[in-house]
């Protein structure tokens, strides 16, 4: 058992798996416990301001805040990221697509005075740095997945007499939409990694990101520890959904060699 838990491209059972995933978490609870000092606090202490943080009105509104604007950069950032992901295998449009994804290396703090002239409110600016900051990275995910189709797909569709635009729409399309699923999980996870950063820039409408401020400039670190809790579980739950979801909706990427 021992050798086959340490030797690479090994099967385990999920029995195995969730025991060492067990054992794993005591592990660096009991490190935690062992080496937390006063300026980290203890499992016990962020416990404790968990309970507290759980029994506030302003926790359940900030954290409705960051979920709104969330969802809301994310759909409009999916709309967006598809279009220009599509139409990159339009030649006439493929420029475009190429300079969305060379802007990720684009850094928000030098762009923020940009975006606060372009917007009305705190609201808008927000929402559009969020945007800013998730399209170049789904972009480059979708364009990556779409641009290493098997050529032989589209031969298939030569043979069926389809046209070009017919050939886009079946294997570009439809015949990648489980992807654009996948895609989706791992760019939520960037998005909700911004999201407390955004929320600073503008603390007038609340969210997690604004008490995680409040609480560091407190120097209030059971707190804030316990809203790192609270946004890492979250993140967890989302991902876990959005798998389940694409496994749902598409039960053939369920079959695979390895697991």
């Amino acid at each position: 058992m021992m050798k086959r838990i340490v030797r690479p491209l090994e099967l385990i059972t999920p029995k195995t798996f969730y025991s060492l995933m067990a054992a794993e978490i005591a592990i660096a609870v009991l490190l935690w416990l062992r080496f937390s000092v006063n300026l980290i606090p203890g499992p016990i202490q962020v416990a404790k301001a968990l309970g507290e943080l759980l029994s506030t009105q302003e926790f359940y509104q900030g954290l409705v805040s960051s979920l709104f604007l969330t969802f809301k950069g994310m759909l409009i950032s999916i709309l967006i990221s598809l279009f220009i992901s599509y139409t990159y295998f339009i030649p006439m449009l493929k420029p475009i697509g190429m300079f969305i994804v060379k802007c990720r290396y684009l850094t928000l703090t030098g762009l923020i005075f940009l975006f606060t002239l372009l917007t009305k409110n705190g609201s808008e600016l927000k929402l559009s740095l969020l945007v800013f900051g998730i399209v170049p990275f789904f972009v480059t995910s979708m364009i990556s997945e779409l641009a290493s189709i098997n050529v032989q797909e589209f031969e298939v569709c030569k043979t069926l007499r389809m046209n070009n635009w017919e050939t886009w729409f079946e294997v570009i399309i439809i015949g990648r939409l489980d992807h654009v699923v996948e895609t989706l999980r791992q760019n939520f996870a960037i998005a909700w990694l911004m999201i407390t950063m955004i929320e600073g820039l503008s603390m007038s409408e609340g969210g997690l990101g604004v008490l995680l401020i409040k609480a560091n400039k407190y120097v209030n670190m059971p707190r804030v520890f316990a809203l790192l809790v609270v946004i890492l579980t979250l993140g967890i739950f989302f991902d876990f959904l959005l798998g389940f979801a694409r496994a749902w909706l598409f039960p053939y990427t369920r079959l695979q060699v390895m697991k």
